[in-house]
């Protein structure tokens, strides 16, 4: 039932594309609040999908939301597509390209050396259009307003990164990693590493922890669910 269910679930949204992390949260709140007929209750996320990423988002709800740092830490796993020779401010199609680099001279050795360099523990810088606070104030506001920024490196790690480039410039690729590891600059640092550029052009989160992208439903799948279960 669903008054049972909102005292104290998870649940996967497959999140879509344009969509803030927020902006789900809200939909399902809110469409929880109508169903219930009350004004208040818990909803949050376990960690952050950029709009222009898809896929998995984990939605704590009522007493789950205690769960929220547990599963957050878990490792994540990303399939997507990174463009070489084209570099953007954000590392993503959020802005736009600014600068171009051939890429003639990648093979797939160099690739293979840029991959390998990838795996395992690792300092990460990450992008000045990100969510990191820099004297209180969100990062990416401080970068659309102009101002110049230095963010410091993380520790993060990668256990498996995996490159199909039988259609460059555009690279595939499927990448299981850490908490807080940036995607968006490790095509940044790809594209730097094949003395290139590179920018990430699509982007999707298939496993969240013990969380999977076929568990998941659409914004719309679990607002009929809600809306059509018994109270």
């Amino acid at each position: 039932m669903i008054k049972e269910f909102s005292e104290g679930s998870t649940i996967i949204v497959d999140k879509p594309l344009n969509w803030t992390s927020f902006d789900v949260v809200n939909k399902i709140r809110w469409n929880l609040k109508q169903k219930l007929g009350v004004k208040k209750i818990k909803v949050g996320h376990a960690g952050t999908l950029d709009p222009l990423a898809t896929g998995v988002l984990v939605l704590c709800i009522g007493k789950h939301t205690k769960l929220i740092e547990e599963i957050q830490a878990g490792q994540k796993t990303y399939t997507g597509k990174i463009l070489l020779g084209k570099t953007t401010p954000s590392y993503d199609l959020e802005t736009e390209f600014d600068q171009e680099f051939s890429v003639d001279h990648i093979t797939t050795e160099l690739l293979e050396q840029a991959r390998l360099s990838f795996l395992g523990e690792q300092q990460q810088v990450p992008p000045i259009f990100s969510a990191k606070q820099v004297d209180g104030k969100r990062a990416y506001d401080l970068a659309r307003a102009g101002k110049e920024i230095e963010l410091k490196a993380n520790t993060i790690h990668i256990y498996d990164l995996s490159f199909d480039a039988s259609n460059l410039p555009e690279i595939e690729f499927e990448v299981s990693c850490s908490k807080g590891t940036y995607i968006r600059s490790i095509a940044n640092d790809l594209g730097k590493k094949l003395n290139s550029g590179g920018t990430l052009i699509e982007l999707r989160r298939t496993k969240s922890g013990d969380q999977n992208i076929d568990e998941s439903k659409s914004v719309e799948e679990w607002i009929d669910f809600i809306h059509n279960s018994p109270l």
